[in-house]
């Protein structure tokens, strides 16, 4: 009897699958990760003695800056859901550039008349992330894709304002140059990324066939897409709201958290907080790619959202109580907002598209999602500074910590009831995608 040799031909997928998925995630790891570096470092900076309106002036450009990336959110709605593929690189390359160029105006500006830049910084740079997930999306290994893009959120917004930090303290770069200098250092990695980019060939029949074709949205779509979903929407854009008002806090004023749990002298701990948290996160929503099936992956999400917002508000408590102390608390706390938030951006979204098989694209969910979160980081913000500003900004983040837990656990289970609602009462329409 013969020997039976694997196929050539399914070897040979098999080797360019992987070749493909790896080339994919470097190629979004290290863009993504190159945007925070035009994005996050003006944080690293305190900017002391310098107000606006009797209002601290770090507080003024990072509203300013919120302002225009909440902002670009909505334009997103629009732009991302209808671009097409041969206008990404394009995009990518002149959102960038707008954003590179208004913190060169910003150092040349003097203070306190060069804000007004920093809200022009954030208006392109909000609209990155839909730009680049728009090579990943409706594959088969989406999740491990999104996972590793995901990962460059937690290490580098650490990263880059670490490097801001030795800028100022050790290089002796002043504090309205430092944001523009951070991102002429990682120019050439956001070249590369770029390059990596141009390269990622689109999905192939069977990630068509397991996932669904990913198409641009008209306006009709949007509102029949509403129409179809639109109480589950609601219900996971609270969530996303209020996990986005948690990042927000936690990663623009690390500096004064670390600060006041005594680590104002150790800058390191901006990154090596974040790393364990990353790995965790990176290995879990990667290993949603071994969940075939779209439906049980998409609740399991779900579930995760209340599991999170229990231990988020139980660590919280313990962290309160003494009973572990503010390493922990923060990273734990970190890894408890970051898997769902994550989770958002790589599987939930995904696997809604892929089980219901509804005309639609990952792009329109997350800037719907995006549009109404940092509309809420910025109203959160605006009230701690206006509304308590006696309260210690470490104080009001222990308080938002119980609050986001409670909203997740709640908000998840209404979203877990409406989507088996849908369930009997799915039908194929011409809206379903080939």
């Amino acid at each position: 009897m013969p020997l039976s040799l694997p196929s050539t031909s399914n070897t040979k997928k098999t080797t360019s699958g992987t070749m493909v998925a790896f080339h994919a995630s470097m190629a979004a790891f290290i863009t993504y990760m190159s945007m925070y570096a035009f994005r996050k470092p003006f944080t690293a900076a305190t900017y002391d003695g310098l107000q606006l309106w009797a209002i601290d002036y770090k507080i003024v450009l990072i509203i300013s800056q919120l302002i225009g990336y909440t902002l670009s959110k909505y334009i997103g709605i629009k732009l991302i859901s209808e671009l097409k593929a041969d206008q990404r690189i394009k995009t990518l390359v002149l959102l960038m550039g707008i954003a590179w160029g208004s913190l060169l105006l910003f150092a040349i500006v003097p203070y306190p008349y060069n804000f007004p830049f920093m809200f022009l910084n954030g208006l392109p740079l909000g609209l990155i992330w839909g730009v680049v997930f728009s090579f990943l999306e409706g594959r088969r290994c989406t999740e491990l894709l999104g996972a590793v893009m995901a990962s460059s959120f937690i290490v580098s917004s650490g990263l880059v304002k670490a490097v801001g930090k030795y800028l100022i303290e050790i290089r002796q770069v002043d504090d309205l140059w430092m944001p523009f200098i951070t991102g002429l250092i990682f120019l050439p990695i956001l070249y590369l990324g770029i390059q990596l980019l141009k390269r990622v060939p689109p999905p192939d029949e069977q990630d068509i066939e397991l996932r669904s074709i990913r198409e641009p949205m008209d306006r009709e779509d949007r509102i029949i897409f509403i129409r179809k979903f639109g109480l589950g929407i609601f219900l996971l854009i609270l969530i996303y709201v209020a996990l986005t008002v948690f990042r927000e806090l936690r990663d623009n004023f690390a500096v004064e958290f670390w600060t006041d749990l005594g680590y104002g002298q150790t800058p390191e701990v901006l990154i090596l907080s974040e790393v364990p948290i990353a790995i965790a996160v990176l290995i879990i929503i990667a290993g949603m790619i071994w969940i075939k099936n779209n439906k049980i992956a998409f609740y399991a999400t779900i579930w995760t959202f209340v599991c999170c917002g229990l231990l988020l508000i139980l660590t919280t408590t313990l962290f309160v109580s003494q009973t572990i102390g503010p390493w922990s608390w923060m990273i734990i706390g970190g890894f408890m907002m970051y898997l769902p938030y994550i989770a958002f951006h790589t599987i939930l979204y995904e696997r809604w598209i892929a089980h219901f098989r509804f005309k639609s694209n990952i792009g329109f969910l997350m800037y719907l999602s995006d549009a109404a979160g940092y509309l809420g980081g910025t109203a959160i913000l605006l009230y701690k500074n206006f509304g308590r500003p006696e309260i210690r900004w470490l104080y009001f983040f222990k308080s938002t910590s119980y609050v986001v837990g409670f909203a997740m656990m709640v908000l998840a289970l209404g979203a877990w009831i409406f989507f088996n609602s849908m369930e009997p009462r799915r039908v194929k329409t011409k809206l379903y995608a080939a």
